[in-house]
């Protein structure tokens, strides 16, 4: 049989590697709260495990790692698109909030 019938096989030892990093990176969001970090430092770190952790599971254990750079395109344009759009309402809330503070504190 040829491998297009067949389909394609990856090793288990990849899933076991990013499983076990998985492991590693939810160990350090707990240290964030576990060190009491406060401020930028606290929601950077999560943020980042947090970005981390769903990059490896979408493209290990979703396969997308595997698929044609016009399907991770598509996958992935529109939430680069939505990431650009909440960046550009939160800077817009801060030009409000301080031009409210601004005109309206006594």
């Amino acid at each position: 049989m040829s491998e297009a019938a067949t389909g394609q096989q990856h090793p288990i030892g990849i899933y076991l590697k990013i499983w076990a990093l998985l492991f590693v990176l939810s160990f350090f969001s707990y240290l964030v709260d576990y060190f009491h970090l406060q401020g930028f430092w606290r929601w950077s770190l999560i943020l980042l495990f947090m970005f981390l952790k769903a990059g490896f599971i979408v493209a290990i254990f979703m396969h997308l790692g595997w698929e044609r750079l016009s399907l991770k395109y598509v996958l992935l344009l529109p939430l680069v698109a939505i990431l650009v759009l909440i960046a550009l309402m939160a800077i817009e809330g801060d030009y409000t909030f301080l031009t409210r503070q601004q005109f309206f504190d006594t």
